[in-house]
């Protein structure tokens, strides 16, 4: 292959490499990730240009993580590894011993922290196609929809069929019937219209405060406090926005803690001793695999697709 730009980043504690870089995986067939035994590969759509980043580290763990870039967004990307492998994340003040569980889920993963790719618009889109659906159903369409209409990634990434999303006017250009083909309803379509109507300034909370950053979001129609959070824990880093409202978390959240799966509200109190790192919580009991047993039928998952005769 071709070699791509190359930067070492030796961080400050040893870099639990999967644990940390796991959140950008959406679902087992992502086209823009793949895991190997080459590393971790990325394809995504910088500012400056589309991007396949590889993430390689000694073991998985190691302080000095290796990253490699292709394509036009290559010297952008770069920039970026150090904030994506949560250097820049301060742990300090939060105390896991609050809680057994979370003090041994600590305990073995000392070097995890909140990554930040800075990329909002990517991360926001992709959390609207995931709005009130099934994993299963946002995952496949989602799969669809950045095969259809990204582009192959840079380098070796075309090689390994890793694609980068759209560009912001590659969104807008989706005829309503590919949204529906993708499992994606009007609703959650012209969202992702207006989103991208707005990249520029959304790009801009990247450097914002946390208050700010979500007042301007959440002023779209369509973004609300779960799109929020899943926005803010990827692209922003933030230690403090948990996944309210989401169909799973907060029942799961609370079973681990309590033994008794609750809702939004008692999350909320539950964890308010945490808060600063209420995220931070969350994160490190799905990295434990800490979830509720699932009893009765699996839900269904809609197509959305007009049927004849109906």
């Amino acid at each position: 292959m071709a070699d791509g730009t190359v930067r070492v980043v030796r961080a400050g504690r040893p870099v639990p490499l999967g644990a940390v870089l796991s959140i950008f995986r959406r679902g087992g067939g992502d086209p823009t990730s793949r895991r190997d035994d080459a590393g971790w590969w990325f394809g995504w759509r910088t500012p400056d240009g589309p991007v396949t980043l590889r993430l390689s580290a000694p073991g998985g763990v190691a302080e000095e993580v290796r990253a490699e870039a292709w394509g036009s967004g290559a010297a952008w990307m770069l920039e970026q590894v150090p904030a994506l492998l949560g250097e820049h994340d301060d742990p300090a003040g939060f105390e896991p011993s609050l809680h057994p569980l979370v003090a041994d889920e600590w305990r073995r993963r000392p070097g995890w922290r909140v990554p930040r790719s800075g990329l909002v618009v990517q991360n926001l889109v992709a959390s609207v196609i995931e709005q009130k659906v099934t994993g299963k159903e946002a995952f496949a369409g989602s799969r669809r929809l950045v095969r259809r209409f990204g582009e192959p990634a840079p380098g070796p990434g075309e090689a390994l069929r890793l694609a980068v999303p759209p560009t912001p006017a590659g969104w807008a250009a989706v005829p309503s019937w590919e949204w529906l083909a993708a499992g994606v309803d009007p609703g959650r379509s012209r969202t992702v219209t207006a989103v991208v109507r707005h990249a520029g300034r959304l790009e801009e909370v990247v450097g914002m405060p946390a208050d700010a950053a979500r007042t301007r979001l959440t002023a779209l129609p369509g973004i609300g406090r779960w799109t929020w959070a899943e926005v803010a824990q990827r692209a922003l880093g933030l230690p403090d926005e948990v996944s309210f409202g989401d169909y799973h978390v907060a029942k799961d959240m609370t079973w681990a803690l309590t033994g008794t799966p609750q809702d939004d509200d008692a999350l909320a109190a539950l964890l308010e001793p945490w808060r600063g790192h209420r995220y931070r919580v969350q994160r490190l009991l799905e990295l434990g695999g800490h979830h509720r047993p699932r009893r009765g039928p699996r839900m269904s998952t809609p197509t959305h697709l007009p049927t004849r005769g109906r």
